[in-house]
């Protein structure tokens, strides 16, 4: 793997955003659009999964960045229970849910396999790139 020097250049970041765009979408029409604090919680859960890999990568410190990949693949957990809710209320259909469901899943295994690398990897960041 090559030197990553921006966090949009990371492929988990592209798909977070990509499927925060997709909730948010989701969350504007129908019955989904006028329960609020739904809406909301949802739309902060899936902005949550690109924020946090973005907020680790800029701490410069591979401890930290993982430390908060964590966090990010918990909100990815948390997004995958509420389009159960979603489906439950009917706010979306069961192809919706699936589809959704899957990407997140996949997008939770990826950021996973990511924290596996950065643990085995001698990587320590910029922050404690000259320290012994």
């Amino acid at each position: 793997m090559g030197t990553i020097t921006r966090f949009e250049d990371l492929q988990i970041w592209k798909d977070a955003r990509s499927y925060s765009l997709e909730i948010f979408k989701l969350t504007q029409q129908g019955p989904f659009a006028k329960d609020f604090k739904f809406r909301d919680q949802i739309r902060a859960s899936s902005g949550s999964v690109m924020d946090n890999i973005t907020e680790g990568f800029e701490r410069s410190s591979s401890l930290e960045f993982i430390n908060f990949l964590s966090i990010s693949k918990g909100s990815c957990g948390e997004v995958k229970s509420q389009l159960y809710r979603a489906l439950n209320q009917k706010y979306i259909t069961t192809a919706e849910q699936i589809d959704l469901y899957d990407k997140y899943d996949k997008l939770s295994a990826n950021i996973g396999g990511f924290i596996a690398y950065l643990n085995k990897s001698d990587i320590k960041g910029q922050k404690f790139k000259d320290r012994k």
